[in-house]
């Protein structure tokens, strides 16, 4: 992985790091990572690739935290989902300095997530993670992006 892409941003620059990313891991591996929900489930199998290695964590921090922001921008991109700089107290709980919030006000971690996924194994599913995130929007806008039903 690039050095570029070692250091997480902040929420306002998270679409780009998650361009970068995708750019850098699918030019190498040729994954089709194209923000969909389905793509989700080939993270899920990237990272199960990764453990099958049983490398330390911090030799694949990079990767994880890539494939964490991806799962967060199929989120944005596909739930109305929106990035955020997480405050201080959700930081020390969530353990990440950024997060989604989604149109019904609930912040989610998919960064954690794909931790998680990586240390539990197939039990963490990042794909069953996304069909289970509550408060997701209800209705397309555009190309794709979601914005929350009014009530």
């Amino acid at each position: 992985m690039d050095r570029d892409l070692g250091t997480l941003p902040g929420a306002r620059d998270m679409r780009a790091y998650v361009s970068r990313f995708v750019a850098q891991l699918t030019a190498r591996n040729r994954l089709p990572l194209d923000y969909s929900v389905a793509s989700l489930r080939l993270v899920d199998l990237v990272i199960d690739g990764l453990r099958r290695d049983q490398p330390e964590r911090t030799r694949v921090e990079a990767v994880l935290r890539g494939l964490g922001a991806y799962t967060g921008e199929v989120i944005v991109r596909r739930a109305g989902g929106q990035w955020v700089d997480f405050e201080a107290g959700q930081r020390e709980f969530f353990g990440q300095p950024v997060g989604i919030r989604m149109p019904d006000g609930r912040a989610w971690n998919p960064l954690g997530k794909v931790v998680n996924r990586f240390e539990a194994g197939a039990e963490e599913s990042v794909q069953r993670f996304y069909l289970t995130l509550h408060g997701r929007a209800r209705r397309p806008v555009g190309d794709g992006v979601y914005e929350a039903a009014c009530r």
